[in-house]
């Protein structure tokens, strides 16, 4: 029986913690001086050996980056991005072991407008960055996100990839090599610096109508994800590079991952959170952080002393629950904590998703979604829990009153020079018009895009282009429609 001076502190078997105090478990011979996860002790060479080679092993076994290839670094100031850019600064240079040889470009999205920043707030932020950018010796380009406003619809459209000769590895190596490596210095081409251009007031109100037209901090948060990466892509394409580098860590993409599939993300797993994304056709963006954790990329850029400029977001000081975002990240950091394995396994499940009926990159522009220009997922079957939700919204607005429509204003509505319908709102002409727009929009979103922009006040405050791509498709469907009895069927094709 038990009694209530029993001791079993001889019996009980004690767990070893790791600590700092241990050998390194790569030379076995320094001290460790940093511990990643239980048995990864490290000492300082050791960590820095490691870090280094898992990033430069993570763009060789993927061979996506060709030799001689430009390649735009999106830094944001966070840890993980000026890692990143470290990282390329020094695999680049003289006495790299294995050199990296491909031409870098960074690019920095101003995004103080969006948030109501104060003007001296953004040219601090900016300053700190050009002196960083600098001294790196690449060309940069420092961008304020109110240029998003003036993209051309092109953007929204996936152009031609242009694959070198040879389409492979191997032929893109023996053509660099043969030309004698020219280019192969990231420092060889003449230093590039576009400083941010002055923004118009009336532009900084018109990016702030957008964001703030949206009804939620999701909403928001999402809408400014998309624009920031249309801007990113028409960057890449103007200045020609090819390939668009982004600093998301295996911490950031195992909360992208959960946050997506909350927001209808699900079929678009793979190129969100995957190491290379084609959607864009001859853009490609790749993740070469996706491999670190944020308490190893925090771990090195303390010891060695990488520096990173602090730049506020959406969700700065924001609580747990302002949005699904925010939520999803206290939720996977609060538990990391307790059960240290969480974002690694979460980080795996989603290495093994891939795209239903391959690339994205192979479908029509009809296709596509005009906002995030993944494929359409709305293409469901009547038995879906797609269509049961959109007949649950329809019977939800069928059921909603309408007020009769007063007669003094039904004539003046549109003829009208004034904002339609009064301090009371719109009218049902106009609202109707309204809704129709809205129904046309939404028939070219996907379900995650259609939840955000259901989540906006009116669909007016979208970015022309946007607009403008949404009047041309709905053209030239119509077009289709009307020639349809004169198009041949691809069985008819083939007989």
């Amino acid at each position: 029986m038990c009694q209530v001076e029993e001791e079993y502190h001889e019996q009980l078997e004690r767990v070893d913690t790791p600590s700092a105090s241990k050998k390194c478990v790569k030379c076995k011979e320094e001290l460790a001086a940093v511990v990643i996860r239980a048995g990864d002790s490290y000492c300082r060479n050791c960590f820095r050996e490691s870090f280094i080679h898992k990033f430069r092993a993570m763009l060789g076994k993927t061979r996506v980056i060709f030799p001689g290839e430009k390649v735009l670094l999106a830094v944001s100031g966070g840890p993980s991005s000026c890692s990143m850019l470290s990282q390329v600064q020094e695999g680049v240079s003289q006495n790299a072991h294995k050199k990296l040889r491909f031409l870098p470009g960074i690019v920095y999205i101003d995004e103080g407008g969006a948030l109501g920043q104060r003007k001296e707030m953004r040219q601090k932020a900016t300053s700190e960055l050009c002196d960083m950018f600098r001294s790196t010796g690449f060309p940069f380009y420092i961008l304020p996100l109110e240029q998003v406003l003036d993209l051309p619809g092109s953007v929204l459209t996936p152009s031609p990839s242009s694959d070198q000769p040879g389409s492979g590895y191997k032929a893109a190596v023996d053509l660099f090599l043969q030309s004698g490596g020219s280019g192969s210095d990231g420092k060889a081409e003449e230093q590039e610096c576009v400083s941010p251009p002055a923004v118009q007031e009336s532009y900084t109100r018109l990016l702030q109508q957008l964001i703030g037209s949206a009804q939620t901090l999701t909403a928001k948060q999402d809408l400014l994800n998309t624009l920031r990466q249309h801007l990113l892509v028409h960057t890449a394409r103007t200045r020609g590079y090819s390939k668009l580098m982004l600093g998301d860590s295996c911490t950031r993409l195992a909360v992208k991952l959960l946050t997506s599939i909350s927001l209808g993300r699900g079929a678009h797993l793979a190129q969100d959170t995957g190491f290379s994304d084609c959607r864009y056709g001859d853009v490609t963006v790749v993740r070469p952080m996706r491999e670190y954790s944020a308490k190893e990329i925090a771990y090195y850029n303390h010891m060695f002393k990488v520096p990173s400029v602090v730049v506020p977001n959406l969700d700065t000081k924001t609580p747990d629950k302002a949005s699904i975002q925010r939520l999803t990240q206290s939720f996977v950091t609060k538990l990391q904590a307790d059960f240290p394995s969480t974002v690694s396994t979460i980080y795996r499940t989603g290495e093994k998703l891939q795209t239903a009926g391959g690339s994205s990159s192979a479908a029509e522009d009809a296709e596509r979604c005009v906002l995030c220009v993944c494929g359409l997922d709305t293409a469901a079957e009547e038995a879906s829990a797609l269509q049961a939700t959109l007949i649950s919204e329809q019977l939800s607005r069928s059921s909603v009153s309408v007020k009769p429509e007063p007669p003094s204003t039904v004539g003046q509505c549109c003829s009208s020079e004034r904002p339609c319908g009064g301090a009371e709102g719109a009218s049902d002409c106009c609202r109707s018009s309204r809704d129709h727009e809205a129904a046309e929009l939404r028939s070219l979103l996907c379900y995650s895009c259609r939840r955000t922009v259901r989540d906006m006040s009116s669909v007016a405050h979208l970015p022309q282009y946007v607009l403008s791509e949404v009047q041309r498709r709905q053209n030239r469907s119509a077009m289709k429609e009307q020639i349809s009895e004169f198009l041949l069927d691809d069985a008819d094709e083939n007989d």
